[in-house]
């Protein structure tokens, strides 16, 4: 079976409950403070979390075992981070980056020593997922987040033009891999590379490398070990314009896959709006066949979900009651396809 998990933030709040509630066990947690956690919302023009007060750095041993005990009170068990100590410097190639490095393995190392065997990380510089609209109007009018190249392109540069190039993506990428990976294998951490959101060439004037199956091809090559592997986002791998069951055949084969976010999309990576699971533009049964086939049973969690009827916008494709749809669908989806296990 898959491991169906929920994204949270390790501040307790009544959706804790409400997903255990649907049957969720198991958390792919952020960090209080670190980089994911603050830019999230951020990059979507939302205020969203707010790190709490705490004495350790987000992605301490002390820290992280702080937030798996919080989770572990409402039984929950936290097997896999989707943050980091910032990143930018490694990313980009600039001075400083050895230290960011050096961030990142303490965090692997606990993570390690703690048992959580996931690293979600992405190579997204300056900012995080792009949308050009969080209030797009969607079924029966719940709120989608939405996205038009045009309206990207009429938004301040997060760059001057010609400042950061692929070359430099691609050897700060590198860089980080021959440091990292090593210390991954060790500590018995896989890491999972997220694709870059939209999977657009240029954003704002930042290049975008993790855009393509190639790049994810050339990313298995860079390094080839286990615990180099992918977060197969199947918004953003359905924007690359390939077929998905036949992308999770490929990597799944091999056992690239690391992590899966279970979403959907319709349209274009210049021209595309979120949906509801069940209507969007991918075979998302065909997806679960193919995960069953390759035998993946790592974890996977609903992303980017509408805000539906009575809902605060305040945190964008992260509503609680899109939440819940989702589980519901794809809880529904596992079932029928990997069969439903014993009591």
């Amino acid at each position: 079976m898959i491991q169906l998990s929920e994204m949270l933030a390790p501040r307790p709040e009544p959706l804790w409950r409400l997903v255990k509630q649907c049957g969720v066990d198991t958390v792919v947690a952020t960090l209080n403070g670190a980089e994911q956690d603050q830019r999230m919302f951020a990059s979507v023009g939302k205020n969203g979390f707010v790190g709490a007060a705490a004495d350790d750095t987000p992605w301490s041993e002390a820290a992280i075992a702080r937030d798996v005990e919080t989770f572990a009170g409402y039984g929950l068990t936290t097997i896999a981070i989707e943050d980091t100590a910032p990143m930018d410097k490694v990313r980009l190639a600039q001075a400083g980056r050895d230290e960011q490095i050096d961030n990142v393995i303490t965090q692997v190392r606990a993570m390690g020593r703690l048992g959580i065997p996931t690293l979600c990380y992405n190579w997204m510089s300056v900012s995080s997922w792009g949308r050009t609209s969080t209030d797009t109007r969607g079924r029966g009018g719940a709120l989608v987040t939405g996205f038009r190249a045009s309206d990207s392109e009429a938004l301040p540069p997060l760059a001057e033009p010609g400042e950061v190039t692929e070359e430099q993506l691609w050897a700060g990428l590198e860089y980080f891999l021959e440091a990292v990976i090593p210390e991954a294998e060790q500590a018995g951490v896989r890491l999972g590379m997220h694709p870059d959101d939209p999977p657009r060439a240029l954003g704002r004037n930042v290049p975008h490398i993790m855009r393509s199956p190639d790049a994810y091809r050339r990313l298995m090559a860079l390094k080839p070990s286990p615990s180099n592997a992918i977060t197969f986002c199947q918004g953003n791998f359905a924007l690359m314009g390939e077929d998905l069951p036949t992308l999770i055949r490929e990597f799944g084969a091999r056992d690239q896959i690391a992590f899966v976010h279970f979403r959907d999309v319709r349209g274009t990576a210049d021209d595309f709006v979120e949906t509801f699971h069940d209507e969007g533009q991918t075979d998302l049964p065909e997806c679960m066949r193919a995960y069953a086939e390759v035998g993946f049973s790592g974890p996977m969690r609903p992303d980017h979900v509408p805000t539906m009827e009575g809902e605060s916008n305040d945190r964008p494709a992260y509503g609680t009651l899109g939440r819940l749809f989702a589980i519901g669908y794809i809880r529904g989806l596992e079932h029928s396809v990997y069969g439903k296990p014993s009591a």
